[in-house]
């Protein structure tokens, strides 16, 4: 247990020290994050350094390789997943600070890169005979077989889309992922019975993103980005698919799901009836319209998230 206290220290020493070091390099590139115009309780926002995500991004994979995760295969393809979708994610930031607006890359660009990714990542599922996934709240087992492929595939677009989705609000996005990767850290080592180094990678994400909310609760001094929102979405999708708990990726990642839900609903429904079902899409915004504020929205996610990871655990021991 001690490895694993260090990780959380390291990674979060050096997901504070970069974003110390980032903020006013950004600030210096005017790397300032455009607001929409339809947000109006953001507008004071507009020019908060944004691309944050590098820092907690980062420090994880510093932290992997520091302490010898790497040398596992599974945690390394892991690792090599979310820091591709971190880089179109950073492409994408990128993309938006020289346009000088909020829009980057097109939709079906995006879309393309990770149905990709996730093709090759549900491939290697199967190939590396990946296939047996846990069924929560029972001591039910099944083998997916070939189903592994689409299985982990839709998984992981889902997962970087509604991560990507619930980053809306200060503090919202990482608080939410700190106690989504605390819960896979915990059912790794359960059912491993010993350390594991998926869930030293877990644990490093833990670390990375307490360090990172020390400059993301609200008033934020930095966003994370596309390079943050769908890194992380990686992965939590990865860590889920190799260590056979991809089922209880929608358990512990409730409110990501609701945020994705949230505006699958609302779109549906306008086109059929030109009426809204939330004030605004996705859920956390319209909390917001309702009058709630950011930080108390960020602590109910957090709390609802790791409910469902203690609940997953009980019924697991």
């Amino acid at each position: 247990m001690k490895t694993e206290i260090l990780l959380v220290l390291f990674s979060g020493a050096a997901a504070a020290l970069l974003c110390a070091l980032l903020i006013p390099l950004l600030k210096r590139l005017r790397a300032g994050q455009y607001i929409l115009g339809y947000v109006k309780e953001h507008a004071s926002k507009g020019g908060t350094p944004t691309m944050g995500g590098i820092a907690f991004v980062a420090a994880a994979a510093a932290a992997a390789a520091a302490f010898g995760l790497l040398a596992d295969r599974h945690t390394l393809v892991a690792l090599t997943f979310g820091l591709a979708y971190a880089a179109v994610g950073f492409l994408d930031d990128l993309l938006k600070l020289r346009g000088r607006h909020n829009l980057g890359l097109h939709a079906w660009q995006k879309i393309v890169f990770q149905m990709v990714v996730a093709l090759f990542a549900g491939l290697y599922c199967w190939k590396s005979e990946l296939t047996l996934f846990r069924v929560p709240f029972s001591a039910v087992t099944f083998d997916a077989g070939i189903w592994t492929v689409p299985l982990v595939a839709f998984a992981f677009v889902a997962t970087t889309n509604c991560v990507n989705l619930t980053d809306g609000l200060d503090g919202l996005a990482a608080s939410v992922g700190f106690w989504y990767f605390a819960a896979f850290a915990a059912l790794i080592l359960l059912f491993s019975g010993t350390g594991s180094p998926l869930s030293g990678l877990c644990f490093a994400l833990c670390g990375a993103l307490a360090g990172y909310l020390l400059f993301n609760t609200n008033r934020a001094s930095v966003f994370m980005g596309d390079t943050g929102s769908l890194g992380m979405g990686g992965f939590a999708a990865s860590v889920a698919a190799f260590s056979g708990n991809l089922l209880f990726l929608p358990v512990v990642g409730i409110m990501f799901v609701c945020s994705g839900i949230s505006v699958i609903l609302q779109v549906i429904y306008y086109k059929r009836t030109k009426k809204r079902i939330f004030l605004m899409a996705p859920l956390h915004h319209h909390l917001q319209e309702k009058g709630y504020a950011e930080g108390k929205i960020a602590y109910v996610y957090s709390f609802i998230t790791a409910a469902a990871g203690l609940c997953c655990l009980f019924f697991a021991i």
